[in-house]
């Protein structure tokens, strides 16, 4: 799941004087937001540096070895499952021209989840973006781990399996197989699942 960004924290940003507002690959920026930023005249701007590997040259690969590593994963089978893994594609879908969008399950490939407990064993993969709608989809898992989490914007969760404890508001909740937990807008919760736990989310972009 993605961090959202929405018109409020650039008006945070505004009020502690700020001209950036740093954000990374795993952002979403709503179009309220980039309009205030706009406004406010704050730059957005995502943190990168690959000097590291620009500096690498052809020299500096030992193709000998590279070729090996690459016969032995042919020789195994696992050549196809690498260059699966190594695709841009997150999951496979079909589409039609007036806008549906039918997502394999099966498919998808998980992404991992940065929070604040370096520990936490937490994966997501995005399934409809703030690009194709007002609302932004798409399944979380949580292995047997506990994180906090800001809410910025509301948010539904569906659990398809496990269970998931909530921590709010000095509350406990425990969401079983089946449940739909709402959560509003500016929640400050914890969530923990003492086993695997797979939820499907949705969450809704003030467009």
């Amino acid at each position: 799941m993605k961090k959202l960004i929405c018109a409020k924290d650039i008006e945070i940003a505004k009020e502690q004087g700020k001209k950036v507002f740093y954000i990374d690959s795993n952002t979403i920026v709503t179009p309220l937001a980039e309009d205030a930023a706009k406004i406010n005249e704050i730059e957005i701007s995502t943190r990168s540096d690959n000097s590291e590997v620009q500096n690498i040259s052809k020299d500096d690969i030992d193709m000998d070895l590279v070729y090996k590593i690459f016969k032995t994963m042919m020789d195994k089978g696992l050549l196809t499952e690498m260059l699966d893994l190594l695709s841009n594609k997150p999951y496979d879908a079909e589409t039609d021209f007036g806008g549906l969008k039918l997502i394999r399950g099966n498919t998808v490939k998980y992404k991992n989840l940065e929070t604040e407990n370096p520990n936490a064993k937490v994966f997501y993969q995005e399934l409809i973006s703030n690009k194709d709608s007002s609302v932004n989809t798409g399944f979380l898992n949580i292995d047997n781990s506990k994180f906090d989490w800001e809410v910025t914007c509301e948010e539904v969760y569906y659990v398809i399996d496990g269970n998931v404890v909530i921590h709010i508001n000095e509350n406990i909740f425990t969401a079983y197989s089946g449940d739909v937990l709402y959560i509003p807008t500016g929640s400050k919760i914890t969530l923990a699942s003492s086993d695997k736990a797979k939820l499907f989310y949705t969450t809704y972009l003030d467009k």
